[in-house]
């Protein structure tokens, strides 16, 4: 090389020598920067992904994971000899959850499984219901199916999800099997109205015939229609409550008035005492006759028009008198006691599913209830009390006397029945209460 250019390049060369390895420095400690930093942010993401181990929340903490390694991958290596600890340290904290999620929904599988098995149980048993509502002939019954169809919904309710595939195929099975019961049973209470309006056209009719032969002073052939109108009246069946009362006092008071006229008119006549005989036979009879098969609804209207009608009959042969009153009296008392067991019983399941359903923090209610009840109890206490009072004022010398005594021996007896019921009522509150 020329002399004069050796000094000037070796100059540059030397230059540009010395910025390389200032930049190798500075590329170096700048390299060592970033291992440190990323190692730090790789420590933190291993905490959390530990922390999420401690979670109770399965599916959330899964979620979280999963961002994390998406942060994960933002971030830049770390020194190489701590590669490998770093990741393997992330790598299990990760394991962990996935393994807790994958538990997580092997288990919920397994319950889905049993939730839809319950599920198409209860839809099995609203069908058979829904196969015999032809059976279904009376209020009772209709009532009956229907707190079964409401404890099945509530049993529903309580059952969780099942498959997702299934669960709204389910729902819709079991909905629709409910929305046909209650439109059955719309359609029956229509139905029902309907024969109700029926049956007080047909008694209203009668309530006319009676009225019409009540001034008849042919006692024989009078009172052998009238009695036939009576068991006409018996079989047409019975009328909205709103009106049985009305209409039925319009019939007996039509046949109260002639067989008073005839009583006056006869009271002697042994003919007529036999001929009451055999009518109070027929009442009881006809009492017999109300079984277990007839609603109590229709058993009660059937046995108030049979109290009506042997009230009504008048003398009885004397020597047949008392062993008739004891047949008479021992026939409805089976009655009034079927009655009460019915209603009691009806009474208590009622009392019990809605004490049921109640839940935590209403024990302010529960007291309120039973303070009601403790008042009740008491009344009725003492309502047995002046039954009990007045029975000592009556006289047995007539027939009349000894119906009034036995009617207070009956609502005495069912005040009885009523203070043993709210005493089992206080009971299932107090157990609700422990």
């Amino acid at each position: 090389m020329p002399a004069q250019a050796v000094t000037d390049l070796w100059k540059t060369y030397q230059n540009y020598t010395e910025q390389f390895y200032d930049l190798l420095k500075i590329n170096k400690e700048l390299r060592d920067y970033d291992f440190k930093k990323n190692l730090e942010q790789k420590e933190a993401l291993c905490k959390s992904a530990e922390q999420l181990a401690e979670m109770e929340d399965v599916v959330s903490a899964f979620k979280q994971l999963q961002t994390l390694h998406n942060e994960w991958r933002e971030i830049g290596p770390v020194a190489k000899e701590l590669r490998d600890e770093i990741w393997n340290r992330f790598k299990d904290a990760s394991t962990v959850i996935n393994k807790r999620h994958q538990t997580y929904f092997e288990s919920r599988k397994e319950a889905e499984t049993q939730n839809e098995t319950a599920k198409i149980a209860l839809c099995e048993e609203i069908e058979q219901i829904i196969a015999t509502l032809a059976e279904v002939d009376s209020y009772t019954a209709w009532d009956e199916k229907t707190q079964a169809i409401l404890s099945m919904q509530e049993r529903w309710k309580a059952i969780g999800f099942a498959s997702r595939k299934n669960n709204t195929i389910l729902f819709e099975r079991f909905r629709q099997s409910c929305d046909t019961f209650f439109a059955a049973k719309a359609e029956y209470f229509k139905k029902a109205k309907e024969s109700l309006n029926a049956n007080l056209d047909k008694k209203r009719a009668l309530c006319e015939k009676a009225e019409a032969l009540k001034d008849s002073t042919d006692w024989k052939a009078t009172t052998d229609a009238l009695v036939a109108l009576q068991k006409e009246w018996k079989q047409i069946g019975p009328v909205a409550k709103k009106h049985s009362d009305i209409v039925w006092k319009r019939f007996n008071e039509a046949c109260d008035y002639f067989f008073e006229q005839k009583k006056k008119a006869l009271s002697s006549n042994r003919e007529i005492e036999n001929e009451n005989l055999k009518a109070k036979l027929q009442v009881i009879e006809a009492l017999k006759a109300i079984d277990d098969k007839v609603d109590d609804d229709t058993a009660r209207a059937q046995l108030k028009e049979a109290t009506a009608q042997w009230n009504s009959i008048g003398h009885v042969p004397f020597r047949e008198k008392d062993k008739l009153y004891k047949e008479y009296k021992k026939t409805i008392d089976a009655l009034y006691s079927r009655f009460n067991s019915n209603r009691n019983r009806s009474r208590m399941a009622n009392f019990s599913n809605s004490i049921q359903q109640l839940g935590e923090g209403n024990t302010d209610k529960l007291y309120r209830e039973r303070e009601k009840l403790a008042r009740s109890y008491e009344m009725k206490k003492n309502e047995i009390q002046t039954y009990e009072n007045n029975k000592g004022f009556l006289s047995l010398s007539s027939s009349r006397a000894e119906s009034l005594v036995h009617e207070l021996d009956r609502k005495i007896k069912k005040l009885h029945e009523d203070m043993e019921l709210i005493a089992q009522k206080i009971e299932l509150i107090d157990q609700k209460l422990q």
